[in-house]
């Protein structure tokens, strides 16, 4: 596999996508959580927004490393352990996105282990760090053009 380029409509759609995943997440009750399980759809909703950001995040990390750079990730950690090995993210990213490959699987094949309060948390106090590592991949993305492909 060799690198082509990274589409910019992809790129565009990944970004926005996390960043409606992470509004709905903080369109939730979460002063307290009382408030976040009064509902129980409301972790139900949590959880779904969480998935699917850390999804779309991981997806616009595995698309940069396939189009821009010509390496294969067919697991999500590879995903994080390729951007750091290629300069894309530093190791505090990376490390923080191999954390969050990480979870997403366990929301994934670990449903039921997941308790209502760990998810609460992250609501609540780790909605930054996915921030963090969208930030650094969008300055990469900035600061390296040549990689883009601004055909719609």
């Amino acid at each position: 596999m060799g690198p082509s380029s990274i589409r910019a409509k992809i790129v565009a759609d990944r970004i926005a996508w996390v960043r409606n995943m992470l509004a709905g997440i903080r369109s939730l009750p979460r002063d307290s959580l009382a408030d976040f399980t009064a509902d129980p759809r409301t972790p139900a909703a949590a959880e779904s927004y969480l998935r699917r950001g850390l999804e779309a995040l991981l997806d616009l990390g595995r698309h940069i490393l396939a189009k821009g750079l010509g390496r294969a990730a067919t697991e999500y950690r590879d995903v994080a352990r390729g951007l750091e090995e290629t300069g894309v993210l530093r190791p505090p990213e990376s490390t923080l996105l191999f954390r969050m490959a990480g979870y997403r699987n366990r929301l994934v094949h670990f449903y039921h282990e997941v308790s209502v309060e760990e998810l609460y948390q992250i609501c609540t106090q780790g909605l930054a760090d996915i921030e963090r590592v969208l930030e650094a991949l969008e300055d990469w993305l900035r600061e390296h053009p040549e990689h883009l492909d601004q055909a719609l």
